[in-house]
């Protein structure tokens, strides 16, 4: 019985951390993640088209997400930055969006860096996890990272 007593009361404390800390700070209690994948890299006439695929699992409907990120060339040096703008991703949403990049082919982008959050805003105000949460990934040949 006092084993007992003792495992109800620990499970109790947890709950009860548990719900202060979220109360504190709700992102605490999400355990999700922002994903961002550069799919694809694609000349097209005189430039570069990437596609992104962007995965809302943070648990909290987003209302306009933008990451700046620098571009950089086969020899590490930074060409450009410019901002990546997203726009509205529902909890769970998935989404394709595509960048054209005049004047610039693909072959002379080795890497993209994600520099920062350019906004990361939902119905209760901006969050830090678009960038805390953030994993990356690329199918191509481009590097994509934090």
């Amino acid at each position: 019985m006092r084993q007992l007593t003792k495992s109800i009361f620990n499970a109790t404390a947890i709950a009860a951390t548990t719900a202060v800390l979220a109360s504190v700070n709700p992102a605490l209690a999400q355990s999700g993640n922002f994903a961002l994948e550069l799919n694809t890299a694609t000349d097209i006439g005189d430039g570069c088209q990437l596609t992104y695929v962007a995965t809302n699992n943070t648990g909290i409907a987003l209302i306009e997400t933008a990451y700046q990120v620098a571009l950089f060339d086969e020899n590490s040096l930074v060409t450009g930055t410019l901002v990546l703008e997203f726009g509205a991703l529902p909890v769970g949403k998935t989404k394709v969006v595509q960048f054209n990049l005049a004047g610039k082919s693909c072959a002379s982008i080795s890497r993209i860096l994600i520099n920062d959050v350019s906004a990361c805003k939902s119905a209760d105000g901006d969050h830090d996890f678009c960038m805390s949460g953030l994993i990356t990934n690329s199918r191509g040949d481009i590097q994509l990272g934090i």
